[in-house]
């Protein structure tokens, strides 16, 4: 499988969105079945459960989003599907093909992207993308046609014979992912491609990702940003404490908390006790605390604020600023776990 990872940002862009098919690699067969199927995946190191019966299907052109804190099981989950972490229970297929085991048939399908920068520094951009074709047995014309190809969808074609180490952190970044597209995958997994990058190349990295759909690439996509999968992906399926706590697409997700107000504090002081007690509001669901921040679910958001700003005051905390937000994937998550998304 090839591997990528993060690394520091930088200020250069990744334009173009050119797709494999567009460039005139031929596409790979697609189905009408999920790429992606993963049933009651289980997996437990030693007393503690990391992913507790988790199941999802990712389909043809779809970027699916697996969105959850550091620490919740997204990585172990991905690693399970993509063969390289047994699981204590549950199966994996990817194009009806079974993951896991001896049989690698199933893991030529997947091009996965991990955290960790997985290229070799003293090699060009051109001979690491030659290097990983060859690993799914590409030669010849064909992987000519498909280095060429890949360079064009990272924005690296100038850069082909450069040195990796010469190179900046976000475009190491997209050469990684550049790495996983080499071999034409049905289903790209992405852990986290974004952390450690700069805006810009964050930008870029996510429109080139939007992009893959147009080509009918399946994406399965980790993150513990809000934004990027409001922004990036077709459904989501939020993870919390190794297990699925909902799924949908964005629109069926904000549905859960109705009409809802999700209510930020910026508070100084005693922001825990404070937190504590917004819960004894009647017209308070939860409240939690993240850095300086109190995060409040309520029905009443912009009523129940001259109530809050009195608890803070009897509660040793002030609060500097106080704004409404309209329900969004903060607020579902909120709604489902009691406590705001944490890093």
């Amino acid at each position: 499988m090839s591997a990528s990872g993060h690394g520091s940002g930088s200020g250069s862009t990744w334009g173009g969105g050119m797709s494999l098919a567009a460039s005139g690699v031929a596409a790979s067969p697609r189905t009408a079945t999920p790429v992606l199927a993963c049933h009651h995946l289980t997996r437990r190191f030693g007393d503690r459960v990391a992913v507790d019966d988790v199941s999802l299907e990712v389909r043809p052109s779809e970027t699916y989003g697996l969105l959850g804190p550091n620490g919740a099981g997204k990585t172990t989950t991905i690693r399970m599907v993509c063969g390289l972490l047994t699981s204590d229970a549950g199966d994996v297929t990817v194009a009806g093909r079974p993951i896991g085991g001896r049989t690698r048939d199933g893991r030529a399908l997947i091009g996965y992207v991990p955290q960790d920068i997985a290229l070799y520094p003293d090699l060009s951009a051109r001979e690491n993308l030659r290097f990983f074709g060859r690993l799914y047995g590409l030669g010849g014309r064909a992987l000519d046609a498909r280095v060429d190809a890949v360079l064009e969808v990272v924005d690296l074609r100038d850069r082909a014979e450069d040195r990796v180490d010469s190179f900046s952190g976000g475009m190491q970044r997209r050469l990684n992912i550049g790495a996983g597209l080499v071999h034409e995958p049905l289903l790209l997994v992405l852990d986290e491609p974004t952390v450690g990058v700069d805006p810009q190349s964050r930008h870029a990295i996510l429109e080139s990702v939007r992009n893959l759909g147009r080509t009918g690439t399946a994406v399965l996509y980790t993150t513990h940003y809000m934004e990027e999968a409001e922004r990036l992906c077709d459904r989501v399926g939020i993870i919390d404490h190794g297990r699925m706590v909902a799924e949908g697409t964005h629109r069926e997700l904000v549905d859960l908390v109705s009409e809802r107000d999700r209510v930020e504090l910026e508070t100084t002081g005693d922001v825990e006790r404070f937190a504590r007690a917004c819960t004894t509001l009647p017209d308070v669901e939860s409240a939690s605390a993240s850095g300086g921040l109190v995060h409040v679910l309520t029905g009443q958001g912009r009523r129940v604020l001259p109530r809050l700003f009195e608890l803070a005051e009897a509660n040793q905390a002030v609060v500097r600023s106080a704004r409404v937000v309209e329900p969004d994937l903060e607020a579902v998550f909120l709604h489902l776990t009691g406590s705001a998304l944490r890093e």
